[in-house]
């Protein structure tokens, strides 16, 4: 495994990292303010940067189909992912490379007929639209597929939808026009060809977005905030499934193993960037005598907040390289291994930055607050990491279970 850099990819990094000091870090303060009568609705600075950087090519870089994307494969994508994670926010959006609009991107590029991609995945790769991914479901245990109970029943030449969502992430925002829905086609059917996917226009009779919903007190509206949706006698066409019937699970799995290294690769950004706030802030200020920075404790952090970072980022990109030569389900555990480890690594360094700003640490004035509760959501979001775990436990024994 040869995890040095490539000469695009070097590039890419050094004009994403100008970007983010000269356009980005800036105006972190402007994006999160408050926006009145258009709180959901994507706040003016990120349609101004994401002109700059789609002028610049910095654009769609996460998507490996050339002819969508920059064609980029998982391991060049990782540290330029890294880099927008340290302010996962906003540089993201900038790029056109936040979630779920790049899950939802990858899906129509990988399963949407050309029809759909011309109505729905176009307009998205030119950020004109948001999207939602509807598959969290309110009364049931979501992390296992079985357990969902929207109902998609097929009448004549069209789909009717009945059920309820929540953590449908961007479903808040005007700008938001589709939704892929996940739902139940066939109840007689075996566990995992029961599902199917679908895509419903946001504006479809029968389609209520009833509330937003918060992640440890952030509404997250600056991207589209995150809502529970009901739909009631929602018809669609038929043409408006995703491959076809029984295949939802299907893609729900080829959708979130990238989603997850994405989070991951995220992660590790908003691990440096907590790091780098805890150097900053132990070297200025005094207490008991001498420089936090001199106290043993903190040192004792900053080392193992590096030591952490360091693990954590060649374990995605083993992942990373995994899923670029043998596949995704061939990185299956891998992915699992990460989505446990760089949550924990990630909150673990937000934690200790916290405590090294102290007052300021909790306060809006400085990004930890956030990066706190985003880091916390990873635990949970794209499956629960002891969902993960298990997937990892049972590779570790299979060698030393009885034939089946």
């Amino acid at each position: 495994m040869d995890f040095s850099f490539d000469e695009r990819t070097e590039q890419l990094r050094r004009e994403l990292l100008e970007f983010m000091d000269t356009h980005v870090y800036p105006v972190e303060a402007e994006h999160h303010a408050p926006a009145g009568e258009r709180h959901w609705c994507r706040p003016p600075v990120v349609a101004r940067l994401q002109a700059v950087a789609r002028d610049r090519g910095l654009w769609n870089l996460f998507l490996p189909h050339s002819e969508h994307g920059a064609g980029l494969t998982n391991l060049q994508y990782a540290p330029l992912a890294e880099i927008m994670g340290r302010s996962p926010a906003l540089a993201p959006e900038v790029f056109n490379c936040s979630a779920p609009d790049t899950g939802n991107m990858e899906v129509l590029a990988q399963f949407g007929t050309p029809e759909q991609q011309e109505e729905w995945l176009r307009p998205l790769l030119a950020a004109e639209i948001r999207s939602a991914f509807c598959m969290t479901e309110p009364d049931v245990a979501s992390s296992d597929a079985r357990n969902i109970q929207l109902s998609i029943r097929r009448d004549g030449g069209d789909y009717v939808l009945d059920g309820r969502k929540w953590w449908s992430t961007g479903a808040m925002a005007p700008e938001c026009k589709i939704f892929i829905v996940m739902g139940v086609t066939d109840p007689d059917a075996e566990p995992y060809r029961q599902q199917s996917m679908v895509l419903v226009p946001r504006d479809a009779p029968g389609v209520t977005v009833v509330r937003p919903l918060t992640v440890l007190g952030y509404d997250d509206a600056e991207h589209g905030g995150h809502a529970e949706v009901r739909f009631d006698g929602v018809r669609v066409p038929a043409g408006n499934i995703l491959l076809g019937e029984g295949d939802g699970f299907r893609i729900a799995q080829e959708r979130l193993g990238p989603g997850r290294i994405h989070h991951c690769m995220r992660a590790i950004g908003m691990a440096e960037r907590a790091l780098e706030l805890t150097c900053r802030r132990a070297v200025s200020r005094v207490a008991f005598g001498k420089a936090v920075a001199q106290q043993g404790v903190v040192q004792d952090w900053i080392a193992e907040a590096r030591i952490r970072i360091e693990q954590a980022r060649l374990l995605v990109l083993k992942a990373a390289w995994l899923m670029d030569t043998v596949g995704n389900k061939g990185a299956r555990v891998e992915i699992s291994a990460i989505k446990v480890a760089v949550p924990e690594v990630a909150s673990r360094v937000i934690d200790r930055a916290i405590q090294v700003h102290g007052g300021g640490g909790v306060s809006g004035d400085f990004p930890l607050a956030r990066l706190a509760a985003s880091a916390r959501a990873l635990h949970l979001v794209d499956g629960p990491d002891e969902v993960h775990k298990a997937t990892i436990a049972r590779r570790e024994l299979a060698p030393y279970l009885p034939p089946s």
